[in-house]
């Protein structure tokens, strides 16, 4: 089957809502018994949208983001992989687009306790591979079980 997931989160220093209409919401797909959570770009820097409410087991996110804010981009990933106990793999660009923006790459794949399982070179093309172990996760989520304890709403 083919899915569709359209960004929800308009990035709107560029004025992406005159170019894009946002996605209505997030999409999570079944692959070889993996719960997959896509997200894009600026979608990241909203944890109320990506809340794990057991739906899945791997968040990804796919982005655009610049160099000059890469800090950010690191340290958001994590916080995503810790908040919502799931593997959280970030694939970032590299190179520099049009307008001269620089981007150096930082994709990277953290585990459910925030560790960070694999990194890519920075500033380097690459293509990686990783095996991720779904019974670790269960694993993972039953020796800090917090997401028992989490609020339940409603994404208006």
């Amino acid at each position: 089957a083919i899915h569709t997931y359209d960004k929800h989160h308009l990035f709107s220093l560029l004025k992406e809502e005159k170019h894009i209409a946002k996605g209505v919401g997030r999409l999570i797909v079944e692959v070889d018994g993996w719960k997959i959570c896509p997200l894009i770009c600026y979608d990241l820097r909203f944890p109320v949208f990506s809340r794990n409410n057991v739906d899945y087991d791997i968040l990804i996110y796919l982005a655009n983001w610049p160099v000059k804010r890469i800090d950010a981009w690191d340290t958001l990933l994590k916080a995503r992989a810790i908040e919502n106990q799931s593997y959280t793999i970030g694939v970032n660009r590299v190179g520099e687009d049009g307008n001269g923006t620089p981007f150096n790459g930082h994709s990277k794949v953290f585990d459910a306790f925030g560790k960070e399982l694999l990194s890519t070179t920075e500033n380097k093309v690459e293509v990686l591979q990783i095996n991720l172990s779904l019974d670790d996760l269960k694993l993972k989520r039953r020796q800090m079980n917090f997401l028992q304890d989490r609020d339940d709403f409603t994404l208006l």
